[in-house]
C-alpha cells in the first residue's frame, strides 16, 4: 500500500527485530497487521552479536533459509576473558546441539531482512513514518483505558490517524507507551553504563573464527567487545559506568582541551591488551566512532488491555550477553501468542495480559542475573553496588518465577538462620556466585565427555533439573567432576531460553504456547507434555499474581 490505512486489526509501532518478528508471527496466523517505523530501512543500529536460540526463532516465522543464505558470519561460540592473566573461557554453542549455531550480523542488513520478511508474509509496512501520539478509549487514563488509535507523520510531512483493535509497542528505547503514557520505566543505577565503539578493517582473528570476544579491562572499570562482521569489518567497543566515562572524558590534555570521542575511544585500548593485540595489523575506519548510553531499565508491567510491550520498548538488560534481540523475539512471540488466544477467546484478556507480562519480566531478570554474575566475576568497580538488593526490589515476583527451579538448591546454601521460603539477598548472591562456574576455563571437553560417560547425558543437559552443590557433593568426591557439574548447573540458567520450543516447556498460569502455525496461542499442557509449572503466588499486599505495588 502507498498510504497508511485508516484501520487495522493490529498496529505495531517499530520495525526493528521485535516489531518485525511480532508482525510476521501475527500475519502468518491470518491477522491484518500494520507496522509503522520511524527510520528508513536499512538503518544503522548497534547490537551485532546474536544468541544461540536465533535459528529456531527464525525457523518459526519462515525466515531461516533466507537468513542463512544472506551470508552473515557464523558465530560458533563466545570467548570470555574475565580475569586478566588467566585463560579465556570458550563457550561452544554447538558442542552437542548443532541447531544452536548463530551469527554475528551487520544490523542494518539483518533488521532490513526481518522488516521486509514481515512485509512479504502479509504485513503492511511503512518506514520513515513516526507515531506522534496514541488515543485511548473515552480519552481515559492510559494506565487503565484501552488504546484505540494512533496519529502519525511521515518523512514527506503527510500525517494521519490509524485506528486499531490491538497495539504492540516495539518502539525501542523510545518506549512510546512506557515513557509517554504509562510512565512506568525505572532506570537501573548499577548498570548506568556508557558504550563507545568504532569499526576496523584488516584485523586478524582471535583464534576462534568469527567468535564474540569479551575482555575485562585491566583497571576493572569496564569491559571490551570484539565482533567480526560479514562485511569485512570488526566492531570493537568498550563499556564503562557513566561515572568512569565522565571522569575520563573530562581530563584536560597538554593542549588544554578535553579529548574528543575518538581520542577517548583510542585511549581505552591501554586497558584491553588482548583486543589491542588483535588489532595490531588493522586500521580503524575514519568517521565510525560512536558513543551511547547503555542504561539498563525495566518497567512496572509489560501488558495491558489490548496492548503488549516488546523488546527495548519494555526493558533493556545490558550488552554483555548480546541478549537484546533474543528478548525482543521471544517477547514478540509471547505478544503474538497471547493476542491470538485472546482474539479467539481461548483465554480471557486478563489472563493473556498476565502471561505476556510475566514472560517478558522473567526474560529480563533471568539475563540480568547472568550479567550481574559475570560482572562479579570480572570484579568490576560496579561491584560496589548491591546487585542482589536492587534485583529483588525491582521485580521480585518476576525473579521468584524465573528461578523457581533453583530455589531449593540455593536455599540449602544459606549460612543465616533465615528459614523463610521467600528469596533473600543471601540467596541471590549465592545464585550469582554459582553462575560464576559458567566461566570456569579449567573445564575442557574431554572432562565433560568423561562425566557424561559416568553420570549420563542427563547430568550435563541444560534441560535437566538443577543439581545444586549439596547434590553434587553427594554424587562425587572428584574435583574435576564437581567443576563440570557446577558449570552445567550454571548453564541451566539459560535452559528455558535456548530455543523457541522452550515456550512449550514452561507453563505460566497453567498455559504453554502452542507453536503450530495456524493455531498459535496459549493452551493447557497435555499429559504427554514435559512441562515445568510456574505457579503464581498472589502478593500479600495487593493480591495481584504479578505484583507491581510499592511494598
Amino acid at each position: 500500500m502507498s498510504t497508511v490505512p485508516e484501520k487495522t486489526t493490529v498496529l505495531v509501532i517499530g520495525g526493528g527485530p521485535g516489531g518485525s518478528y511480532t508482525a510476521a508471527a501475527l500475519v502468518r496466523e491470518g491477522h491484518d497487521v500494520v507496522i509503522l517505523e520511524s527510520a528508513k530501512h536499512p538503518r544503522y543500529h548497534i547490537g551485532e552479536s546474536l544468541t544461540a536460540a536465533m535459528r529456531t526463532y527464525l525457523r518459526f516465522i519462515g525466515l531461516e533459509e533466507e537468513f542463512v543464505k544472506h551470508g552473515f558470519n557464523l558465530k560458533q561460540g563466545a570467548l570470555f576473558q574475565l580475569v586478566q592473566g588467566m585463560e579465556a573461557n570458550w563457550t561452544d554453542f554447538q558442542a552437542r546441539i548443532p541447531d544452536y549455531e548463530t551469527w554475528n550480523v551487520v544490523r542494518s542488513e539483518m533488521d532490513n531482512l526481518m522488516f521486509r520478511h514481515a512485509e512479504k508474509q502479509g504485513a503492511v509496512a511503512f518506514d520513515e513514518t513516526k507515531v506522534d501520539s496514541i488515543e485511548f478509549e473515552g480519552n481515559g487514563d492510559p494506565k487503565t483505558a484501552r488504546p484505540i488509535a494512533a496519529k502519525w507523520t511521515n518523512k514527506k510531512g503527510v500525517s494521519g490517524r490509524i485506528a486499531f483493535d490491538w497495539l504492540v509497542d516495539a518502539s525501542g528505547r523510545a518506549g512510546v507507551m512506557s515513557t509517554q503514557y504509562l510512565k512506568n520505566r525505572v532506570m537501573r543505577e548499577s548498570f548506568r553504563n556508557v558504550a563507545v565503539w568504532s569499526y576496523w578493517k584488516g584485523i586478524r582473528a582471535t583464534g576462534r573464527p568469527y567468535s564474540f570476544y569479551a575482555e575485562v579491562l585491566t583497571d576493572k572499570k569496564g569491559w571490551a567487545w570484539f565482533i567480526p562482521l560479514n562485511d569485512g569489518t570488526t566492531s570493537v567497543g568498550f563499556v564503562t559506568h557513566q561515572n568512569t566515562s565522565t571522569e575520563r572524558r573530562s581530563k584536560v590534555g597538554p593542549d588544554g582541551k578535553k579529548p574528543t570521542v575518538t581520542e577517548h575511544y583510542l585511549d581505552m585500548f591501554q586497558y584491553a591488551p588482548h583486543v589491542k593485540d588483535f588489532l595490531k595489523e588493522g586500521e580503524m575506519i575514519p568517521g565510525t566512532t560512536h558513543s551511547a548510553s547503555d542504561y539498563s531499565y525495566w518497567a512496572g508491567g509489560y501488558a495491558g488491555d489490548h496492548y503488549r510491550l516488546v523488546g527495548d520498548a519494555a526493558n533493556f538488560v545490558d550488552p554483555f550477553f548480546s541478549t537484546g534481540i533474543h528478548i525482543s523475539m521471544s517477547g514478540g512471540l509471547a505478544a503474538a501468542a497471547t493476542i491470538c488466544s485472546s482474539m479467539r477467546g481461548d483465554v480471557d484478556e486478563k489472563t493473556a495480559q498476565k502471561w505476556h507480562d510475566l514472560k517478558v519480566g522473567m526474560l529480563h531478570v533471568r539475563f540480568l542475573l547472568a550479567v550481574m554474575g559475570a560482572y562479579q566475576q570480572m570484579d568490576l568497580e560496579q561491584q560496589n553496588f548491591d546487585y542482589a538488593s536492587e534485583l529483588l526490589c525491582q521485580g521480585r515476583e518476576y525473579f521468584n518465577h524465573a528461578f523457581i527451579a533453583f530455589r531449593e538448591p540455593i536455599q540449602q546454601l544459606r549460612k543465616s538462620d533465615d528459614k523463610t521460603e521467600d528469596w533473600t539477598v543471601e540467596d541471590v548472591n549465592n545464585m550469582m556466585e554459582g553462575f560464576g562456574h559458567f566461566f570456569d576455563s579449567s573445564v575442557d571437553e574431554p572432562d565433560v565427555a568423561e562425566v557424561m560417560k559416568v553420570h549420563g547425558m542427563q547430568s550435563i543437559s541444560i534441560m535437566a533439573p538443577v543439581l545444586g552443590n549439596k547434590k553434587i557433593d553427594e554424587m562425587t568426591d572428584d574435583e574435576m567432576t564437581k567443576n563440570v557439574l557446577k558449570k552445567f548447573d550454571a548453564r541451566k540458567l539459560f535452559g528455558p531460553e535456548v530455543e523457541v520450543n522452550s515456550l512449550k516447556r514452561q507453563a505460566l498460569f497453567g498455559y504453554i504456547v502452542n507453536l503450530e502455525q495456524g493455531k498459535l496461542g496459549l493452551v493447557k499442557p497435555s499429559e504427554n507434555d514435559m512441562v515445568v509449572e510456574v505457579k503464581a503466588t498472589p502478593c500479600a499486599h495487593c493480591g495481584s499474581d504479578v505484583c507491581h505495588c510499592e511494598h
